[in-house]
């Protein structure tokens, strides 16, 4: 009988043992992570502020878009932050102010008058304004695996009718129990027995956070005892109004994709897009009530059931002394008053990809997950929206079967930054990301790089130089030789530089780059930015290798630059949880190519969209937008290419099928036509030609390349490098009144 004593009382003293290490253990869990979970923060991104001038470039429809994917309210009148008043182009502002980097902009009212096309005049107060910005729309966040997202609030900033809701409804004895309710655990218990399974969990508020925080949402007794033990030690070790504030931040809310709603900041932005202070009474109960289940009394898929229970939680608050009937009477009678303006959070997936990717070169997961950083990117939404409009118009025009995928990138030529992007024809679908991944041959849009090498040699080529457009055959050590052909199937003999890259001559370039080697013509095309290897074989110069349309942006931003190269860039600032400057995205570039070969280059390009390949083009283009630019097409039209830019903007358009099939399209009557469109309504300037010095000009005859006079037979004004004029004269002498043709238009009188 006393060993049997002595045992029980040694597995009692063991098991008090092991009881005590269990609370150690959970207690160290708690003390060591609470407070690094209470601000545990995903990284948030944000588009570009918009600028408000007078004389800055925007429709009014424009700036209406803009206002309203940042949820301002429209009213009569504005009255408080995040509201507008528009009488057609005059629009009245109340802004929310932001903080920037090293500055704040202030919240305050201006008066906006806006023209057909420009910005007349931003006052405030009866005062011009020089320069304001908008608050920058989020895009989107960088979230953990687990997708939750949150914006946290300090519990001082919380309406008191909200926190004491919240106690009427979930916890009345939240200030009198420690961490769990005898009562609610008994009540719980009945209502499990009289089921037959777990129904109810008879939670405190603290239960509910520790659940969250720390444990899995099965129902099960054991996950209940360590619940219940979790929820005293954190009482223990932490006050009510941090538990309550912790509470009020990661109560979970709802779901926007795969995207996670946690905590009653994000929860009133999402649902009403309005500052968690700013709510009204029916509001508030709309958000305590959605916390019995946050799918059930969705009020966007269940107004009517969120709307009843939104009822049940203003009576609960009547009840326990929060409001006064009257005030649940006129809450009652309100409307759910839900944000009707689109969610754009997350639905750019191509661009946000892109941000992921040149972020993750310099900062950990775990930084972009947890540590509230603030992502102030390039992303312009009115640019998006015309390039997105431009993809699906044009590419259900291309291709009605919907077989054919698109993907374009957009860069501001005096920046270098990436303005806008999508990454196949339906541009709000995460995926495969084509702009960035998907690797094709690039046809005739590596031809500038040939030509540009030759023209850095003016000693030996210039854009008058006689290229032999003939057949030729280059043998292979293995198999078949390689014969290039025209497009056209067509040999034209000889022709000028400039004449053969505007028409895309395929045998007069490829002649060329072999003068020219190989390995040149890959180290310009390493030089122009493209940073990995290429196929170092003949072909290259007719587009052979492996490039993304954001490889070919590089190539033509630093073209449409004068050959200034920079990193495309789509983040502008880093800024920490405390607001501080983190990192800032400086411009960055240097000269890869002598500005006078560029600017020849461009003289080329600009023949291309004047008549050459690019001419199709015109027809979709204003009068006054002059642009520069180059078609690609691959062989059996597997891949329709087209890079160009004006004076503002520089885009990549890319179409073709991921099979790799046929597209029955040329760059010209593909890609070109859907560039062309985007370009016509979203270009604010054209090509501005500016001749730096060490260039003149000369008057050629453009059948032979000789110098000419103005007026006489094919005469055509082209811009040489000093010296490398031609030697040549044809014997027509000059003419008075001599048509002016269109190179010498783009200087004006």
């Amino acid at each position: 009988m006393r060993k049997t004593h002595n045992l029980l009382l040694k597995l009692l003293l063991v098991a008090l043992l092991l009881g005590v290490g269990y609370l150690i253990y959970l207690d160290a869990r708690i003390t060591t992570t609470f407070t690094d979970k209470m601000w545990e923060l995903p990284a948030k991104v944000y588009a570009r502020p918009l600028e408000l001038f007078a004389g800055a470039d925007l429709k009014p429809d424009d700036l209406a878009y803009e206002l309203e994917i940042l949820g301002y309210r429209k009213v009569a009148h504005t009255r408080k932050p995040g509201q507008v008043a528009r009488n057609r182009g005059r629009f009245e502002i109340y802004t929310r102010g932001f903080d920037f980097p090293g500055e704040r902009e202030p919240a305050r009212r201006v008066l906006v008058d806006v023209g057909p096309a420009k910005v007349r005049s931003v006052t405030e107060k009866g005062q011009s304004v020089d320069l304001m910005r908008l608050d920058p729309a989020q895009i989107g966040g960088i979230y953990p695996s687990h997708g939750e997202d949150r914006l946290l609030v300090r519990l001082d900033a919380v309406p008191e009718t909200l926190w004491q809701g919240l106690l009427a409804v979930e916890d009345q004895r939240f200030y009198q129990h420690l961490g769990f309710s005898l009562t609610g655990i008994a009540r719980a218990a009945y209502s499990n027995l009289v089921s037959g399974r777990v129904v109810a969990g008879g939670s405190t508020i603290t239960q509910q956070l520790v659940k969250n925080y720390y444990l899995t949402p099965e129902r099960t007794i054991v996950r209940k005892l360590n619940e219940v033990l979790m929820a005293v030690l954190l009482e223990l070790h932490y006050d009510k109004e941090q538990i309550l504030e912790s509470y009020i931040n990661e109560v979970y809310l709802g779901q926007e994709g795969p995207r996670a709603i946690h905590g009653f900041a994000l929860a009133a932005r999402h649902y009403f897009d309005t500052p968690l202070e700013q709510l009204g009474l029916h509001q508030q109960a709309l958000l305590v009530g959605m916390i019995k289940g946050p799918s059930l009394y969705n009020p966007l898929r269940n107004p009517k059931r969120a709307l009843e229970r939104r009822n049940v939680v203003l009576q609960l608050m009547v009840e326990q002394g929060v409001i006064s009937g009257e005030h649940a009477m006129v809450a009652r009678a309100m409307p759910l008053d839900l944000n009707k303006a689109p969610r754009i959070r997350d639905t750019f997936p191509a661009y946000l990809d892109l941000v992921r990717r040149q972020l993750r070169l310099e900062y950990r997961d775990e930084q972009l997950t947890q540590e509230g950083l603030k992502i102030l990117t390039a992303f312009d939404p009115i640019v998006q929206r015309q390039l997105e409009r431009s993809t699906l118009e044009m590419m259900d025009k291309l291709d009605s079967s919907g077989d054919l995928e698109s993907a374009s990138v957009v860069t501001r030529l005096d920046s270098g930054e990436v303005a806008a992007l999508v990454g196949g024809r339906r541009p709000s679908y995460a995926g495969f990301n084509r702009a960035l991944d998907a690797r094709r041959p690039a046809g005739s849009l590596l031809k500038p790089a040939v030509y540009l090498t030759a023209l850095e040699q003016a000693d030996r080529y210039s854009l008058a130089s006689v290229l032999d457009d003939t057949s030729f055959s280059v043998p292979r050590a293995q198999g078949e030789p390689w014969e290039p052909r025209n497009f056209d199937r067509v040999e034209h003999g000889e022709v000028l530089l400039y004449q053969a890259l505007a028409n895309s001559y395929n045998l007069a370039t490829a002649r060329l780059g072999m003068e020219l080697g190989i390995d040149n013509v890959a180290d310009m095309l390493r030089r122009l930015g493209i940073e990995h290897a290429v196929p170092r074989v003949p072909a290259l110069t007719l587009g052979a290798g492996e490039y993304s349309p954001l490889d070919m942006a590089v190539v033509y931003q630093t073209i449409a630059a004068g050959g200034f190269r920079s990193p495309l860039r789509s983040i502008r600032d880093v800024v920490d949880a405390r607001g501080e400057p983190e990192k800032r995205y400086e411009l960055l570039y240097d000269r890869q190519v002598s500005l006078q070969a560029v600017y020849l280059l461009q003289y080329a390009l600009l023949e291309a969209m004047q008549n050459g390949t690019g001419r199709s083009g015109g027809a979709r283009l204003p009068d006054w937008l002059t642009v520069a630019g180059k078609t690609g097409t691959t062989n059996e039209g597997r891949d329709s290419w087209f890079a160009g830019f004006s004076g503002d903007l520089m885009a990549v358009t890319w179409v073709g099928r991921d099979d790799n099939g046929a597209t029955g399209l040329t760059g010209s009557s593909g890609a070109l036509q859907l560039w062309a469109h985007f370009m016509a309504h979203a270009s604010k300037r054209a090509l501005n030609y500016n001749m730096p010095e060490g260039i003149a000009v000369s008057t050629i005859d453009s059948s032979s390349g000789y110098l000419t006079g103005e007026g006489c037979p094919n005469a055509r004004s082209v811009p040489f490098i000093a010296g490398s004029e031609p030697r040549h004269k044809t014997r027509c002498a000059p003419k008075k009144n001599g048509i002016r043709d269109w190179f010498q238009s783009l200087f004006g009188d």
